[in-house]
């Protein structure tokens, strides 16, 4: 394995890493960033949640911004606000030894638009942004994208999933030109390839992490059989027997995740719960506690738990299974991050066993039945 420096990477981005804790490549890292250096080029990352796309891409964007031109010249779309606020703590993380500042922005929705407009008058070499409110601000006039040499799509397959395929397809024509694309996903489905073949370079390059394995293997999968009476006893016993760990409980609906937090509060649990009609002050002050530890668990509905990226998750629960498959993985990949093992925990009711084995199918993994 080669290291950051051997990569291509200045000095100053392997001190901020290595201050990071991030000392050497992941296989997607190893792959993309010698690519992404050296040329300007359409591209296609495919790798697992949790396998450190952001530097992948992040790195070679930082490398290729001018700093000394206050113009947008790199730009990040990504699924949710959590998700490009994380992105934006990340890539500044990594520019903390630069002799030249680069400005970089976030822009999303359920906060004020007024401010945003006003951060952005400001000097700023790349926005990170929800594919909403960076059209509301294109629409404004508030945003130049005359001079943007990359536009990355992040989690691509989640904006689709999560109905953004309108905007993404007026943010591509919006940014035609001399731009690179360079798109990033845990999985390739046919909306992806279309969107592909349409506003992509047909000599594009492509970077593809084991995807016969679209879940890491360091997650073990493992169910628990219930019923409906029985399961939130289940899991109550299934939270004792994990100590001090922490986690994330999946629940389909915004309902479904604020009765089952107030039930675990009431029953002592460190918990709350994170859905999408919570204001973006709740949203924030919950992920502060959640990511400080002064919450050991967090209730989510999928919507809302994209793009969370909490170190040291030692499971995840699924208090119902999701709706799709791909949810699955997105699920899944919130714990064993950064080379760590995890769990992955379905409450199956026993009509519900044809879901694991077709899941078992389609994402090639194994799961364990166990008591608790």
């Amino acid at each position: 394995m080669r290291s950051f420096l051997q990569l291509g990477i200045q000095k100053t981005y392997v001190k901020s890493l290595h201050e990071l804790g991030i000392t050497k490549p992941t296989e997607i890292q190893e792959q993309t960033i010698p690519l992404l250096l050296k040329s300007k080029m359409d591209f296609i990352g495919l790798a697992q949640t949790g396998t450190g796309k952001t530097a992948a891409y992040g790195l070679p964007l930082l490398h290729q911004i001018q700093a000394d031109l206050p113009l947008v010249q790199g730009l990040i779309l990504a699924p949710t606000r959590e998700l490009v606020q994380q992105i934006k703590k990340q890539l500044f993380k990594f520019t903390k030894y630069n002799e030249q500042k680069t400005f970089i922005e976030a822009v999303f929705g359920g906060e004020k638009i007024d401010k945003q407009i006003r951060n952005l008058k400001r000097p700023t070499h790349i926005i990170v942004a929800t594919p909403g409110r960076l059209i509301d601000l294109i629409e404004r006039k508030s945003i130049d994208l005359r001079n943007l040499k990359t536009l990355v799509l992040d989690e691509a397959d989640e904006m689709l999933s999560m109905g953004f395929k309108k905007e993404l397809k007026t943010i591509l024509k919006y940014t035609s030109g001399k731009r690179n694309t360079w798109l990033f996903s845990a999985t390739f489905p046919e909306d992806i390839q279309r969107l592909v073949n349409t506003y992509m370079s047909d000599n594009l390059a492509k970077v593809s992490i084991d995807q016969n394995k679209v879940v890491n293997s360091n997650i073990t999968h493992q169910y628990i059989l219930t019923s409906i009476k029985e399961k939130l006893h289940t899991l109550i016993r299934l939270l004792d027997s994990k100590g001090e760990e922490r986690a994330i409980i999946f629940t389909r609906t915004k309902l479904g995740a604020q009765k089952l937090s107030a039930e675990l509060q009431e029953e002592g649990f460190s918990v709350a719960a994170l859905e999408g009609d919570m204001q973006q002050k709740e949203r924030d002050k919950v992920m502060r506690s959640f990511k400080k530890g002064a919450l050991q668990y967090l209730v989510s509905t999928d919507v809302s738990a994209r793009g969370i990226d909490v170190q040291g998750l030692g499971f995840i629960v699924h208090h119902q299974l999701p709706e799709k498959t791909t949810y699955y993985t997105h699920r899944s990949g919130r714990t064993a991050r950064a080379g760590r093992k995890g769990f992955s925990i379905a409450l199956l009711l026993p009509s519900e066993l044809e879901q694991i084995y077709a899941l078992q199918k389609q994402v090639g993994i194994q799961f364990e039945e166990i008591n608790v």
